[in-house]
């Protein structure tokens, strides 16, 4: 069985979610009430690959919203809580979605393996961001083309590419993909002077300095608040992966010569009889999920119950290569530019 872990973009959007769901206290509460709620299993769902093989799965609320991220110890309990339920509602294998794996990265909660009477089992638990990276850079390879834009002649900036998915992205694109150059961006200097090293090549430049560059923009981190863009200062035609999250980059440059995806992004082959995905504001919440999600899928249609994703950087080549190709197997997409034909693997 696999498990979701996720949540709610906004206090608002989960008081109303949570009147819909049949929890009329948590919708009239305010957030300090949210801040003590326990998480909650909300739905089940049955899913059938491509192959014909079906799994079953559920989806747990953690009771976290955005506006708890500036509360240290609550952000901590939501997450370690949640994951606490998912085991102990014998799921065998569950992804952290949204901020849940965001928070469990960046506080280290590895160090608390231990739950009041529950040791957390971490083989039981992923990040999801293998098949994240790969999704990713499959929108790269398979959109940038549709508009005109040759890959091995072209600049592709990453944004905030030392982070986990950032630096999986890097090293797909230059050994897989063969772009003509990539542009590294991210805050801190030393790891992306290691990340250069380890590449063998990327030149090091601000945001500034790279976007009016670049052919290709791939976005891992989250926009920095009052960030302006103008677009007449970007190349057209310009593809840009919003791959962080909340995903709000078409609202700070769309239009024109510009092409904003939602990076990280998948779609199934058919539609999926659950309400999880309205919360996410997906275009099509019966087929579509966060690429994090679809890897805890695939890894039970796969029979691989382990934390195929965990840690930070430790992304392989190889274990892209196989995400990817149980992903095209079982029936999911990423999504793109005007449905953009996608490699298929025949069903077996």
């Amino acid at each position: 069985m696999f498990g979701l872990i996720g949540h709610s973009t906004s206090l608002e959007q989960a008081r109303s979610k949570a009147l819909e769901l049949g929890f009329p206290e948590y919708a009239e509460g305010d957030l300090d009430l949210w801040c003590v709620a326990p998480p909650q299993l909300v739905e089940t769902v049955s899913i059938t690959s491509r192959t014909g093989k079906t799994i079953e799965g559920a989806y747990i609320d953690s009771v976290f919203v955005p506006e708890m991220l500036s509360r240290f110890k609550t952000a901590r309990r939501k997450v370690l809580n949640a994951m606490e339920l998912a085991q102990k509602s014998g799921i065998d294998i569950t992804a952290l979605g949204g901020f849940t794996s965001i928070i469990f990265e960046n506080f280290n909660l590895l160090k608390s393996q231990q739950i009041r009477s529950t040791a957390l089992e971490w083989e039981r638990f992923t990040t999801g961001n293998t098949h994240t990276a790969w999704v990713i850079a499959q929108q790269v390879e398979l959109n940038a083309p549709a508009l005109g834009i040759d890959l091995s002649q072209a600049k592709v900036a990453v944004v905030g590419a030392t982070g986990d998915i950032g630096s999986a992205v890097c090293r797909w694109l230059s050994q897989k993909t063969g772009v003509a150059e990539l542009l590294l961006v991210a805050r801190q200097p030393q790891p992306l002077l290691d990340l250069q090293a380890e590449l063998g090549g990327g030149r090091i430049l601000s945001l500034e300095e790279s976007l009016p560059q670049a052919d290709v923009v791939v976005w891992v981190a989250s926009l920095p608040q009052g960030l302006s863009i103008e677009a007449d200062s970007l190349r057209s035609p310009c593809l840009m992966i919003d791959g962080g999250y909340p995903k709000n980059l078409d609202t700070k440059v769309a239009g024109g010569g510009v092409h904003v995806i939602k990076g990280g992004i998948v779609e199934f082959w058919q539609d999926i009889g659950w309400q999880m995905m309205e919360v996410a504001e997906m275009d099509n919440p019966r087929r579509q999920l966060f690429a994090c999600f679809a890897e805890a899928m695939l890894l039970e249609f796969e029979g691989l119950h382990t934390n195929f994703s965990w840690g930070r950087n430790n992304i392989t080549l190889a274990n892209m290569e196989l995400i990817g190709a149980a992903s095209l197997r079982h029936g999911f997409r990423s999504i793109g530019l005007n449905q953009v034909p996608q490699p298929q693997l025949a069903a077996v």
